[in-house]
């Protein structure tokens, strides 16, 4: 799932995506007490992430699975800048509209604009990238959270759970206090991305250790 908000270019945009999503399985039958001699034997760490030990999780770096991340992250903002630029006749020919939220018919995506983004794009047209129909992206500044599995209200498991957010690499250095602080309202436009129980998982997933990477424009 992603959420961009858009004036003449993007402002901004979260991702949240899963390698797969299932349901919990039912718990296994009861088992006896260990006894005094199996606990002194369990190993203290053994039940701790990998990512709690200070070492990226496994799981993300093998089997491509940090590329499928950067192509999750690409693939979105392709699809969230070519609905942009389509908008842009519209707006124009509809100068009393003060907000804009276009929802796929999936719900995977949502856009939106609000009354000073709008006005924005009416007086700063926008550039398109190369010969594309969408909207050129800036340099941009990303953080990623990683957590091999996350469990959901309801039983719902999300396995490979992965959080992006996204700012224009200008804005950031502007700002400065880095992507997930950025604002009046800190962390919380990253939350406010989502719905329950998808709101539940960013908020673990913002409790995890944080990746940088940064993406030239296109």
């Amino acid at each position: 799932k992603w959420k961009a908000d858009f004036g003449s270019t993007l402002g901004s945009c979260v991702i949240l995506g899963a390698s797969s999503v299932t349901s919990k399985p039912p718990p296994p039958p009861a088992a006896p007490p260990p006894t005094a001699a199996d606990s002194s034997a369990a190993s203290p760490d053994s039940s701790r992430e990998p990512d709690e030990l200070g070492n990226i999780p496994e799981s993300l770096y093998t089997n491509g699975g940090l590329k499928l991340r950067v192509v999750w992250t690409i693939s979105s903002l392709i699809a969230a800048s070519a609905r942009h630029y389509l908008l842009q006749p519209i707006i124009a020919d509809h100068s009393t509209l003060e907000s804009l939220d276009l929802t796929d018919a999936d719900g995977q995506g949502v856009l939106t604009m609000d009354k000073r983004q709008l006005q924005e794009l009416r007086v700063r047209p926008v550039s398109a990238s190369g010969n594309s129909h969408r909207t050129l992206m800036p340099a941009l500044s990303m953080r990623l959270w990683y957590a091999p599995h996350i469990e959901l209200p309801g039983g719902q498991l999300l396995k490979g759970a992965t959080l992006v957010a996204i700012r224009p690499s200008e804005d950031v250095l502007r700002e400065g206090g880095g992507i997930e602080v950025a604002g009046p309202t800190g962390a919380s436009w990253i939350l406010d991305a989502f719905e329950e129980p998808y709101r539940t998982a960013a908020q673990v997933l913002l409790k995890r250790r944080t990746y940088s990477l940064e993406m030239n424009s296109f």
